[in-house]
């Protein structure tokens, strides 16, 4: 009826008669009742709610009296306000086209989006609806109404038994399992349950009841573009629902949709519960209720959803979240209650279980009272450490070798025997079985949760304290744990807990049973070989549980970073068991907190770190980083290590040569000719002279005066919004700094020309690279007109900061045809596009057809060490030699020196550049595939691996999409890929990662970044 003309007419109407209000109506959808949004000629927006033949009015202003109460007594919970009528009522009676008498009520309109339509659903976002429902329950305190009482009421959850009547009826023998699995355990909580205190409840906060807001742009605040103290939550709305229960009800049913399509669900409840726990405190035996009890809501859910299927078969709305429930109550088939329970006790600060507490009591009573599990006092021998950020262990941070797996205690401590560390983070972990999640790179299990002890083979292993075995088995995987054994404990109080003994011998658990009873210091077992050991150093995993509920079958020894708390909680520091402070076998993590402040105070401030959230990172391989947890990053942005982060060879002959030697050019050594000599044969044959400098900005500050040597001018022509470097006469010739408020302006002897963009700019055809070329007439022009004398012209080849531009080809070529007409020479700024990265063209002039004077070459020359050179012909380097002696104290060192030919070697060794080339043209087909998807790509442009996507309000008007680029390069942070952005608006994605990047690595990008664009529809 909603959407018949005449009915909405009749609504009008009724809104001017009744509320004295014109507005313009839109039916909106609704299960049982007609919504509408109005627009009021102000602009103001509320609800028209028109209720259901016959409704009850007691039911309507139960609902309105609701809405009201809460904001009386708490006006920062997000409820919508009731408009009362103009004669003060709640509501009133109007009349449908029909005739029939019909109950409406207005309410204002909350902005937002729907939870179930919003993306990202970060921590944030959950804690702060978890503190609202803590707020609004807090508010309806004392809230009475006669219509609060619902017997027979189906989304009564304690009252959920009504789903086993209809258990036959479910469609497949599977859902009756997964129906009747929620059913158990809720049963198993009855009285519990039951003897909570009742509150009144909302009752149904799905995800289309809970408003997200939005930010400027559109997109969810709940990413990465919200402000710090802005808030992520617009509303909670629809009462409908409301009846009196436990409060421990109303965090499961929300929880019951806030898992759903949750790419990390658990940690999604437990963000909400602890939300709501930092307001209003639960007890550890409300939070054990909050599992089941949500499981049982998705029963309800799916067995309503097929009752009403039967009742109305083409309605979209009963089962618009059937398909999902049924997913989750088959996931949590595989999730523990226990360690479900544990992970929602562990996230609003208790421990892991109630006897957790007596348990580490009892064990830190008898510290140094226990068996020696190793036969020896392990406080006699050495501590070492494999943590990522100190044990180069191993060397490729991806793929542990055999040979390192087995000399494993040598890199921590130089083959001694010695302990490492509880809670560290460590790269050892490489094998598939650490690897979950989403991606098989990003996510992976990385921090120890126990505590290793490094002896030879055959060693002892001894009962710390009487026990049973309660599991034991021998694990042929490489990398895992070979003999492993699991005892548990009773404490004199009757509290189980549980160590676990990895790396035995096959003979050590052959020789075992499960019941077997082990005596305090009895020795049960012996470290393995490193055949039989899963491949390991010999060695002895050591670790206590006090819970394992949900580990038979896997006994994780390594924890994912982001769970930490969670197995930290379940496994806590066995140190009192080998008899030792905690302390000593405590990894200690660096103190983000106190570098920052470091930096504030030592560093100026606009040294700026990259992201709203910084980054710390302690090691790198070819394209990835890592963060001191072991957390793997992709980097797409850096193109400083060319070859990759940390490549062996080069780490090996920089290690080699600091050994031997490391001078300056003032002295001969024939790794400067071959350096020279690698490097020119990859260069025009023109080119013959080298000058070698420790960065780009120092070789393009030596390319400067090379020009006004050579032709005695001084004035310089170059592309707008273009970048150099920091020195001073680098810094004159770069707009992209000198152009900024309080950059100090345009130099009198720089003269700009628009940066050749066939996207963006003013020439777009086919004649786009001629035109372009002409403005450098005008320019040399403006330099005659004030008396001055050209030098030349410099560009970066491709112009990077400009937005990563690929000018049209003939571009280069044409303006250096003018320039040295003028007398000027040409200086061609390789720092971002060359030596392969272009794939097609080892350098970006070869790409223009030009020929340039002077090429500059900086950061990826020396893959990360300070190194840059500066390539001329004979001429101009013989002009230069005025009797002024040209020294650069690093540039040249025979350490610069033979990096950088082990660069070019790399490149050509590796082939990199056809890498470059092949991953680039598939990186950019994906990009475009995501360009026909997504109107705020207006353009993608690039050659092999120099990328740019240009952001867009419109295709028409090609506006800057400023706020949505820093969105999405914030979100694909916390997405762990690594991006920038560029261009004289920041609206281009820059991407630019090592030459060592992938075809997944590729996929990687576009699949999130396709999942972050849908964020901005």
């Amino acid at each position: 009826m909603s959407d018949r003309p005449e009915s909405t007419r009749v609504w009008r109407e009724a809104l001017a008669e009744s509320w004295g209000m014109e507005g313009v109506l839109e039916p909106l959808a609704g299960e049982f009742d007609l919504n509408f949004r109005v627009t009021a000629a102000d602009g103001a927006q509320f609800i028209l709610k028109v209720m259901r033949p016959a409704c009850d009015p007691a039911f309507v202003d139960l609902l309105a009296a609701a809405h009201e109460y809460i904001r009386e007594h708490d006006a920062t919970v997000p409820v919508p306000a009731v408009v009362r009528t103009t004669g003060g009522e709640r509501w009133c009676v109007r009349h449908d086209a029909d005739g029939t008498p019909r109950l409406t009520w207005l309410l204002t309109l909350l902005p937002g989006v729907e939870y179930a339509r919003a993306q990202p659903r970060p921590p944030s976002l959950l804690r702060e609806l978890g503190a609202a429902v803590a707020r609004m329950h807090s508010a309806l305190t004392g809230f009475a109404h006669p219509a609060l009482e619902r017997p027979d009421f189906k989304w009564d959850l304690t009252r959920a038994d009504w789903v086993m009547h209809h258990i036959d009826d479910l469609a497949t023998r599977a859902q009756q399992e997964l129906v009747a699995d929620a059913w158990l355990r809720f049963d198993a909580i009855r009285g519990p349950l039951h003897a909570q205190p009742r509150a009144v409840l909302h009752n149904d906060l799905n995800d289309w009841n809970i408003l997200v807001a939005r930010s400027e742009h559109g997109a969810p605040r709940a990413g990465a573009i919200q402000q710090r103290g802005t808030p992520c939550l617009a509303g909670i709305i629809d009462f409908g629902d409301i009846v009196t229960g436990p409060l421990v009800c109303e965090l499961a049913i929300a929880g019951a949709y806030l898992v759903l399509d949750h790419p990390h669900p658990e940690r999604a409840l437990a963000a909400f519960v602890a939300g709501y726990h930092a307001v209003s405190p639960l007890t550890p035996a409300q939070l054990d209720l909050i599992w089941p009890l949500l499981l049982m809501r998705l029963a309800v859910s799916v067995t309503n959803a097929m009752l009403m299927k039967r009742e109305r078969p083409d309605d979209p709305y009963v089962v618009v979240s059937e398909s999902l429930a049924w997913g989750y109550l088959e996931r949590a088939r595989t999730i523990a209650d226990g360690q479900m329970c544990a992970r929602l006790r562990v996230a609003c600060g208790y421990r892991a279980n109630d006897r957790a507490t007596r348990v580490l009591a009892w064990l830190d009573e008898q510290r140094g009272s226990f068996a020696p599990v190793m036969g020896i006092d392990l406080a006699t021998i050495a501590t070492g450490s494999l943590a990522i950020r100190s044990a180069l262990v191993p060397r490729d941070a991806m793929m542990m070798t055999e040979d390192e797996a087995r000399s494993l205690g040598s890199a921590a401590n130089a083959g001694a025997a010695w302990v490492g560390s509880y809670g560290e983070p460590r790269a050892v972990y490489t094998a598939p079985a650490f690897r979950k999640g989403a991606h098989p790179i990003a996510d992976r299990r990385s921090v120890h949760i126990g505590v290793d002890t490094f002896l030879p083979a055959g060693s002892p292993v001894h009962a710390p304290t009487a026990g049973t075995v309660d599991a034991v088995e021998y694990r042929e995987s490489r990398l895992d744990y070979g003999g492993m054994v699991v005892l548990r404990h009773v404490t004199p109080d009757g509290d189980p807990f549980w160590t676990l003994y990895g790396h035995l011998s096959r003979a050590s658990v052959e020789s075992l049973r499960p019941g077997q009873m082990i005596a305090r210091g009895e020795r049960f077992g012996a470290l393995g070989e490193m055949e039989e050991n899963g491949g390991w150093d010999p060695h002895l995993h050591f670790q206590l549980a006090v819970l394992t509920d949900g580990m038979a079958g896997d006994w994780p020894g390594v924890a994912d970073p982001d769970d930490l708390a969670l197995w930290t909680a379940i496994c806590p520091n066995p140190a009192a068991l080998l008899n030792l402070p905690d302390e000593r076998v405590a990894y200690q993590a660096l103190d983000t907190e106190l570098i920052c402040a470091g930096r504030k105070a030592h560093f100026a401030t606009n040294l700026k770190l990259s992201y709203r959230e910084p980054l710390l990172f302690v090691r790198g391989w070819k394209h990835y980083l890592f963060d001191e947890w072991g957390r793997v990053h992709l980097d797409a942005y850096n193109n400083v290590p060319h070859v990759g982060h940390a490549h062996p060879r080069l780490a090996a002959i920089a290690a080699d040569q600091l050994a031997r030697l490391n001078t300056n050019t003032r002295y001969l050594h024939p790794l400067q000719v071959a350096f020279a000599e690698e490097l020119l044969a990859r260069m025009p044959p023109h080119l013959t002279h080298v000058f070698f400098v420790n960065s780009g900005s120092e070789g393009n500050e030596l390319a400067l005066r090379l020009a006004r040597t050579y032709t005695g001018g001084k004035d310089m022509v170059t592309p707008d919004h273009g970048y150099h470097g920091h020195t001073t006469g680098a810094y004159d010739l770069s707009a992209y700094k000198f152009n900024k408020p309080n950059g100090g302006g345009r130099p009198e002897w720089v003269q700009l020309v628009p940066v050749a963009d066939t996207y963006r700019g003013e020439h777009r055809g086919d004649d786009a690279a001629v035109r372009y070329a002409e403005h450098v007439d005008d320019a040399i022009a403006r330099i005659h007109a004030r008396g001055g004398r050209l030098a030349g012209f410099i560009a970066e080849t491709f112009p990077s900061v400009g937005g990563q531009i690929i000018p049209p080809v003939g571009y280069l070529a044409a303006v250096y045809d003018r320039v040295r007409a003028a007398g000027g020479i040409c200086i061609a700024d390789e720092v971002q596009t060359g030596i392969g990265r272009l794939g097609d063209f080892f350098w970006g002039f070869e790409h223009q057809g030009a020929r340039p004077d002077i090429v500059v070459l900086g950061k990826p020359l020396g893959n990360g060490h300070p190194l840059g050179a500066v390539v001329t012909t004979s001429e101009i380097a013989r002009s230069f030699d005025n009797g002024i002696e040209f020294f650069s104290t690093f540039g040249g060192s025979t350490l610069s020196c033979r990096v950088g030919t082990e660069v070019l070697r790399i490149v050509r060794d590796e082939g990199l550049q056809a890498s470059a080339r092949v991953v680039g043209n598939h990186l950019l087909a994906g990009l475009r595939e995501l360009q026909s998807r997504h109107a705020l790509i207006g353009d993608v442009r690039g050659m092999g691996l120099f990328i740019g996507v240009d952001l867009v309000t419109d295709r028409e008007s090609r506006a800057p999409a400023t706020a949505a680029a820093s969105y999405v390069v914030n979100r694909l942070r916390e997405e762990r890929i690594l991006i920038g952005t560029e261009g004289p608006a920041d609206n281009v994605l820059k991407i630019r990662p090592p030459l060592t990047v992938g075809r997944d690595d590729a996929e990687w990008v576009v699949g999130v970044l396709g999942r972050l664009l849908s964020e901005l529809q």
